[in-house]
C-alpha cells in the first residue's frame, strides 16, 4: 500500500500586514434608542405637546432636527 509516510497539510499563511479580526473580539453594546439624548427628546416633546402655534412642526423644526442629529449620532435613523 503506501510507503509508510504521511504528510501534513499546513493552513497558507496569511498575506503581510493582513490581520483577522480576533474571534472572541466583543464589540461594543449599542444603547437602546429609549436611552440616549433624553434631554434632545424632552425639548422637542414640551415644544410640540405646549406650543401655541398654529404650525407647532414649523416652529419646533430646529428641535427636531437636533434631536435628529443626535440619534443620528449614535447610529439611529429617525424618520
Amino acid at each position: 500500500m503506501g510507503s509508510g509516510q504521511s504528510t501534513v497539510s499546513q493552513a497558507p499563511t496569511p498575506a503581510v500586514g493582513a490581520q483577522a479580526p480576533p474571534s472572541n473580539a466583543v464589540q461594543p453594546a449599542k444603547p437602546k434608542p429609549c436611552c440616549v439624548c433624553l434631554d434632545e427628546k424632552a425639548e422637542r416633546d414640551k415644544c410640540m405637546l405646549f406650543s401655541n402655534s398654529d404650525d407647532a412642526q414649523k416652529e419646533c423644526a430646529d428641535l427636531v432636527q437636533k434631536y435628529k442629529t443626535c440619534m443620528a449620532g449614535y447610529g439611529f435613523q429617525v424618520n
